[in-house]
Formats: structure tokens, C-alpha cells, sequence
């Protein structure tokens, strides 16, 4: 599964509000099967009895011809594997190879209810997100329009912001934007900078370097990337931190031979 799944690690470190959990408890988080599947399977063992039991009634109404299509895929891990073979559900012959939308939708598209034309101005988008529920936003951050995404990968809680990551809708040239803002949290830039997928991407690795919000490590693992006018650049921009233009700074004295 080479898709980033920021939404699923996010779920993994214990970070998600007992709503967001027990919206996803439901089904309604994930906007990937293999995402939707492992999140469900985690929170089988959620400290929350509630939770616990509306997951596995979840699991339980997944229908079986599409589970069975699914886990034949070769991209979906052995435990996955295990754990439903341990419910008697074991991968079918024919996988489904193209599709990875949730393999059950508890929640109806973002199109049928919240219209968001690609045309609309920021400032209706922004009026019709601010009137929002929380449901409303994660699906509209998962099923939105490009506009939606805009803004809502800003937004204050981080299960909205990495649920924009983990949208099927998202392109690269999104997260080139992405990765130059500085009003997005440093778990955004983070999670995109962890990714194989986008950091193959030069755009994406220049706009996390010079980006100032980038956490340091990161910044400083991505700078030998650069090519030298990037990197000439980089060392005397005073935007970014002193330790990361120092670094460059040296790697261009370096390359010159002074």
C-alpha cells in the first residue's frame, strides 16, 4: 500500500478525540479501505467499551463478498489477514485491484449534501466549512473540493488537517502547496516530509527546506537534496532557522572549496 495513511498513524499514537474515535468506530472516518479496515481493527482494543463494540459491529457489517475481494489483494498485511481469518473471512481468488474506497460507507458523499463547485469563491467555501460539525468537516477534508481542502488543512484540530493527506482526491501539486505554507501545523509538514510518495516529488522537498514551520530535524535531513541554487539560496535566507542556513552555508563553502 504505497498511498501515505497519515490518518491511520495519527490513530496509532492515541492522539483522537473520543468523538473522532467513535466516528470512526462507525465507519465514517476513513477515506481508504485499508485505512478504514486497520483503524477499525485498532480500536478493538480502545479503552472505550463503546467504542470497542460499535467497531466491531462495523467489522461485522462489512459485506463479505467485498472483504473477501479486498484481502486478497497482495498489498494487505498479514495481520490484516490473520485477524479475519481468525473470523473465519479468508481473501477470495479475484482481488479487487483498482478500487480502495471504504468498504463501507456509513456517511454519504460530500457532493450530495455540502456542494462545493471547484469555481466557488474562498470566501463562500470558507462561510459554508465554518458552519460545519466535526463529522461534517472530516468528510468534507476526505471527499471535498480542492477549495475545501485549502482550508481545511489549517484546520486547529489535527485529525482534520491529516485527514486532507489521507483524501483519494488529493494531488501532488496540492502538497507542493502544502509544503510552503506556514500556517499549516508542523504535524502536516511532518507527515509529508515522511513520505516516500511525495518527497520523490523536488517541488515538495525545496518547499518543506525553506518552509520555517518545518521542524529542524527534518529540514536538515531533506537540505542535501537540494541542488546548489536552491542550496545558495538557502543559506542566506533569514526566514528559516539560524542552524539550518548555517548548515547549508558550510555545505556551499564546502562545495567551492573555501
Amino acid at each position: 500500500m504505497n498511498a501515505p495513511t497519515p490518518l491511520l498513524e495519527f490513530f496509532r499514537r492515541g492522539e483522537v478525540a473520543r468523538d473522532v474515535r467513535l466516528l470512526a468506530a462507525q465507519g465514517a472516518v476513513a477515506p481508504r479501505a485499508h485505512e478504514q479496515l486497520s483503524i477499525l481493527i485498532l480500536l478493538l482494543d480502545d479503552a472505550d467499551p463503546e467504542i470497542r463494540a460499535v467497531a466491531n459491529g462495523t467489522l461485522d457489517r462489512i459485506p463479505r463478498e467485498a472483504l473477501v475481494s479486498f484481502l486478497a489483494r497482495s498489498e494487505v498485511p498479514l495481520d490484516v489477514r490473520e485477524f479475519f481469518a481468525g473470523r473465519g473471512v479468508f481473501p477470495g481468488e479475484i482481488p479487487s485491484i483498482t478500487d480502495d474506497t471504504p468498504l463501507i460507507d456509513t456517511e454519504p458523499d460530500v457532493a450530495e449534501d455540502l456542494p462545493a463547485d471547484e469555481g466557488d469563491s474562498p470566501e463562500s467555501v470558507s462561510q459554508r466549512i465554518a458552519k460545519m460539525s466535526v463529522s461534517e468537516r472530516l468528510r468534507a477534508a476526505m471527499k471535498g473540493s480542492r477549495e475545501m481542502r485549502a482550508i481545511l488543512i489549517r484546520d486547529a484540530s489535527k485529525v482534520i488537517a491529516l485527514s486532507v493527506l489521507s483524501s483519494p482526491k488529493i494531488t501532488e501539486r496540492e502538497v507542493e502547496t502544502y509544503a510552503r505554507m506556514a500556517t499549516v501545523s508542523d504535524d502536516v509538514l511532518r507527515v509529508i516530509g515522511r513520505s516516500r510518495v511525495w518527497t520523490r516529488n523536488y517541488a515538495i522537498v525545496v518547499g518543506l527546506t525553506k518552509n520555517p514551520k518545518t521542524p529542524l530535524t527534518l529540514s536538515l535531513k531533506l537540505m542535501p537534496r537540494l541542488n546548489d541554487r536552491d542550496l545558495g539560496l538557502l543559506s542566506i535566507d533569514r526566514n528559516v532557522p539560524d542552524p539550518l542556513r548555517y548548515a547549508a552555508r558550510r555545505k556551499v563553502l564546502a562545495g567551492t572549496g573555501r
